[in-house]
């Protein structure tokens, strides 16, 4: 099948890995479409960590269609929208695990959150977050492992680009991690990409969860993609503010949520060979350092 590529998954030609995937996409698409006996429409052009596109089942049902970047933040991505069960996160229609293919609920009107006012979507995020926390356990990943894994990239992924930012930061988030993985309190399962461009307008509920990365750690956790994230306001006062009410409101440990933001953010802001210097910025907003 003929495929345009998005833009918002442009960044997979620049990588050998996303050149190999890219050259897969069409056959797996093709066999998705035969597979489910789809009709599929235009990708969507801000997906980023998969092909996603509208589709329609043979009984008109619309679903979308996602094609996995063969990440491991996403590997288990089928298994929590199936143990969420359609409770405030899109259901699972189908899943080919060979082809990392997903077949999900379609929201409709699908309008992201953030194109509320930030604290009206604040509270959307108070209501819906303790939904998402129910117990859980293997296949998916603890926080205590992922955090290994941050603590060992770290050093690595700062050497080899150059230190882009100043070592304090990197010292910060590794002693952060020392006092936060052996100290979290409940096992919930938790999502490591709940940012305001992830929480779509839906009909069969006011609100649902998109494209998670689950972990199952501590309740504080949950809230830092929000904290962190510039759709509901790209300031020192609008990250502070979040940090703020999420944690009053949810009941969480203000400096744990604070912690976990810190270090979430400062691993996430190397990537690919990539550094993203506004999350380096949200870093050192939450150190305090403007």
């Amino acid at each position: 099948m003929e495929l345009e590529i998005p833009e918002g998954l442009r960044w997979t030609e620049r990588v050998p890995a996303g050149r190999e995937w890219l050259a897969t996409l069409p056959d797996r698409l093709a066999g998705c479409v035969e597979r489910w006996e789809l009709r599929v429409g235009p990708p969507f052009p801000y997906a980023f960590a998969s092909l996603a596109m509208p589709a329609e089942l043979p009984d008109g049902t619309p679903a979308v269609l996602k094609l996995q970047y063969p990440d491991d933040d996403s590997v288990h991505e089928a298994t929590a929208l199936a143990h969420w069960a359609g409770r405030g996160v899109i259901r699972l229609l189908a899943h080919d695990a060979e082809r990392r293919a997903l077949l999900v609920e379609q929201c409709v009107p699908g309008t992201p959150l953030h194109q509320l006012p930030p604290d009206r979507a604040l509270d959307a995020v108070v209501e819906l977050l303790p939904r998402l926390q129910v117990p859980a356990g293997p296949p998916f990943t603890p926080l205590a492992e992922e955090a290994a894994g941050w603590a060992e990239r770290m050093p690595v992924n700062w050497e080899r680009a150059n230190r882009p930012y100043e070592r304090r930061l990197l010292d910060a988030a590794l002693g952060l991690l020392a006092d936060l993985v052996p100290s979290q309190g409940e096992q919930v399962l938790v999502n490591q990409d709940l940012h305001a461009g992830n929480v779509l307008r839906a009909s069969r509920e006011p609100w649902l969860v998109i494209d998670p990365k689950p972990l199952v750690g501590e309740r504080e956790f949950a809230p830092m993609p929000m904290v962190r994230g510039a759709e509901l306001g790209r300031s020192p006062t609008a990250v502070r503010h979040r940090l703020d009410r999420l944690s009053a409101e949810l009941g969480l440990d203000r400096e744990r949520v604070r912690g976990w933001a810190i270090v979430h953010t400062l691993a996430w802001s190397i990537g690919e060979g990539e550094v993203f210097p506004n999350q380096v910025e949200v870093v050192r907003w939450l150190l305090g350092d403007e």
